[in-house]
């Protein structure tokens, strides 16, 4: 069966032709290089889930979602144009509560090597379809943004797990109207592209202190409480590392871990 989600079809099998206008959201693991392959597994079925969760959370259901499309250590994310996802609830939901999620799988989990930080971008433009998936400058800005120099040093310094990096579209049309507290978005990045200059503003979400109650089971979560196109991903890879994370000597687990903090 197909991973794109069943709830978004179109006539005859065929995709619109021309643009389509999407909200881009990216997310993308701090480190993975640093990680063998088994812990990798395991850092993508954890992202996956707290990604699923965070969506649940903020009323992002399959409706509103394309096809995801994995990164190998990060996931793109394209939300369809529906006035029930406003780019404020992806500033001030979306994005908080994943970082939670971050902090609360962090304090739980018992290997440093298994803890996870996230750079995000938020971005919204035209892109297209085909076959093999969606394709397009805005895309393009937005991962450039997100993988910047400025974002990676801002998350190597930054307590939380997660720092998020907004355009310069989504900076001027949103965050400073006023629709989020923008007291934190800082330009600290600037790529080129097409010999354009594109700017991203920069923002570190608090944290609040994990929940123990939240914590317990965080990974005994139902892949089907999340939204279907993260579950039909999470199944397609679907390996359990248990068993060899729980071999991992004490030697390979802090040379793991030594650098996930700062590798990027």
């Amino acid at each position: 069966m197909s991973a794109r989600l069943t709830a978004v079809t179109y006539r005859g099998s065929q995709r619109p032709a021309g643009p389509v206008y999407r909200s881009i959201v990216a997310v993308d693991l701090e480190g993975s290089t640093t990680r063998t392959n088994p812990v990798k597994g395991e850092l993508r079925r954890t992202m996956y889930d707290l990604l699923g969760r965070a969506l649940q959370a903020t009323a992002i259901t399959d409706n509103h979602l394309e096809e995801l499309t994995d990164r190998g250590d990060g996931v793109l994310i394209l939300i369809r144009p529906l006035d029930d996802v406003p780019k404020t609830a992806l500033l001030d939901r979306l994005v908080p509560m994943l970082a939670v999620l971050l902090a609360e799988n962090n304090a739980e989990v018992r290997h440093p090597a298994l803890r996870i930080r996230l750079r995000t971008v938020v971005h919204a433009g035209e892109v297209h379809a085909d076959a093999r998936g969606f394709y397009g400058e805005a895309i393009d800005i937005a991962i450039r943004l997100m993988d910047s120099p400025p974002v990676k040093k801002a998350l190597k310094q930054a307590a939380s797990p997660l720092v998020l990096v907004v355009s310069e579209e989504i900076y001027a049309g949103i965050v400073c109207h006023g629709y989020v507290n923008g007291e934190s978005y800082r330009p600290l990045v600037r790529v080129r592209m097409a010999n354009k200059q594109h700017r991203g503003w920069v923002h570190v979400p608090e944290t609040l202190a994990p929940d123990p109650k939240r914590t317990a089971g965080t990974h005994r979560r139902a892949a089907g409480r999340t939204p279907a196109a993260v579950a039909r991903v999470q199944a397609s890879h679907a390996v359990d590392y248990t068993q060899k994370i729980g071999a991992m000597s004490a030697e390979g687990t802090r040379s793991a871990a030594q650098p996930a903090r700062h590798a990027v």
